[in-house]
């Protein structure tokens, strides 16, 4: 298949790309480490300057991905190599460059596959009453994660455990290929016959359970509590660097910026689309998700006086199921319907993640689209099936280093490579009223610095998103 021919293959209408953007930004950022953030830093203290910086990313990196995408014509590779003759540098220089994200979305891709293998086991017994049964003992239902995530060290000893126990004896081997196989059959079918008609049915499937979630939640005794707190702002906390560094790291991944997913999918959207609404109803609707996901687990767990001091995957895994599994019969259909969520969650996260190198392999190699898509996630499950003992370690080595280093080498393309006559071009296609001029200073002297600060300070900090 040609790279014209790929082109066609784009998102049908503005609905149907905001949708599959806001599935791509909406994932395990906003479900198991939001309202930890929350907790942990105090209510609005927190949420205030978390407001504050997707805003400012909103206005600046998401736009600017969506732009370059759109301008180039392609995924980071070809962009990245269009934007450096823009500005009278190699091609071949920028598409070496933008091999990066690339690389950094693949890897994402491949740790998110065993994340989601554990979401599709839970899931299932969730809906099969497997859960509920176990009740509120945390050690019986952390018995099951660990099961599912086994611990181990090296990539040697999961090598060894492998060879040992085959890929169905080493943690969640089958449930994996299953998250892969679900993830193959979405996206051969295409970008508008695939992607976006999962994400059509899935987002607004994801925001429905979550808010009647919050609905229900809202009604139990102590529930009051939870909000209480949510609601509270500790003036002196503002001062707290820490709030600041991590709403920032918060609002940063949530949204995506990474110099690849983004770019992806705005080579696929029509001219004709206005850049700043599309990425203004992203970032406001990814908001909007986290704080329904917020919105359901504190004043959960303050149902039970439960503390909220796990975060990462032990929240979602261990403590959440044992909060619903005490909420009587009635929670039995509250976790099944968490789960689900999730699963939509991540199911739209992963196609995105996964869609970066496909289109890498349709560009630089002309391989049609099922060609490419089975040789990535082929690729994708193998290191996945390999890497389960130590999934938190990859995941760590991927979003603390590539993907700022990724999202920074756009910003940097775009606002520092490409001459400003072309930036404003490109952002201003489709707008029913051009942007102003705070745009590009914005995005050259805050955005790109901040992408900058992202990597620094996650490499300080073990990870600020």
């Amino acid at each position: 298949m040609s790279n014209a021919e790929n082109k066609r293959d784009g998102f049908k209408n503005r609905w149907g790309f905001i949708l599959a953007c806001i599935g791509s930004a909406v994932g395990m950022a906003n479900i198991w480490r939001f309202p930890y953030m929350v907790a942990t830093y105090g209510g609005l203290t927190f949420l205030l300057p978390y407001f504050l910086f997707v805003l400012l990313i909103g206005a600046s990196g998401v736009m600017e991905e969506f732009s370059l995408g759109r301008w180039g014509g392609a995924g980071p590779v070809g962009s990245f190599g269009k934007a450096m003759q823009d500005g009278g540098k190699p091609k071949k220089v920028g598409e070496a460059i933008g091999a990066l994200p690339v690389i950094g979305s693949m890897g994402l891709a491949i740790g998110y596959s065993v994340v989601m293998g554990w979401i599709f086991k839970y899931t299932k017994m969730s809906i099969t009453g497997e859960m509920f049964a176990m009740g509120q003992d945390m050690n019986i239902i952390g018995g099951t994660f660990d099961a599912a995530a086994p611990g181990s060290n090296t990539l040697g000893e999961g090598i060894s455990m492998m060879l040992q126990n085959g890929i169905f004896g080493i943690g969640n081997g089958f449930w994996i290929i299953v998250a892969v196989a679900v993830s193959v059959v979405i996206m051969a079918l295409g970008v508008a016959g695939g992607i976006e008609k999962a994400c059509k049915v899935m987002i607004p499937l994801l925001f429905g359970l979550f808010l009647i979630m919050a609905v229900y939640i809202a009604f139990l005794p102590g529930a009051g509590d939870g909000y209480q707190f949510i609601f509270t702002l500790d003036i002196n906390g503002l001062l707290n660097w820490k709030v600041w560094i991590y709403a920032f790291g918060q609002a940063f991944f949530s949204l995506s910026v990474a110099g690849n997913g983004s770019v992806i999918y705005g080579s696929y959207l029509g001219k004709e689309v206005e850049i700043s609404s599309s990425a203004r109803n992203v970032a406001v609707f990814d908001t909007l998700a986290a704080l329904v996901a917020m919105f359901v687990i504190i004043p959960a767990m303050a149902t039970t006086g439960s503390e909220l001091s796990t975060k990462g995957p032990g929240l979602m895994f261990v403590a959440l199921p044992g909060v619903f599994n005490g909420m009587g019969g009635i929670g039995w259909i509250i976790g099944a319907f968490f789960f689900i969520a999730v699963l939509f969650a991540g199911t739209t996260s992963i196609i995105n993640l996964y869609e970066t190198p496909v289109a890498f392999m349709q560009e630089k190699f002309h391989l049609g689209r099922i060609p490419s898509v089975v040789v990535i996630h082929a690729i994708g499950l193998i290191v996945a099936l390999l890497i389960q003992p130590w999934t938190s370690q990859w995941m760590d080595m991927v979003s603390i280093y590539i993907c700022p280093f990724g999202a920074a080498l756009a910003g940097i393309m775009f606002f520092w490579i490409m001459k400003k006559q072309t930036v404003l071009d490109a952002v201003n296609q489709g707008a029913h009223k051009e942007i102003g001029g705070w745009f590009y200073p914005l995005g050259k002297w805050i955005y790109v610095p901040l992408c900058i600060i992202a990597l620094i300070a996650g490499a300080a900090l073990g990870g600020i998103g």
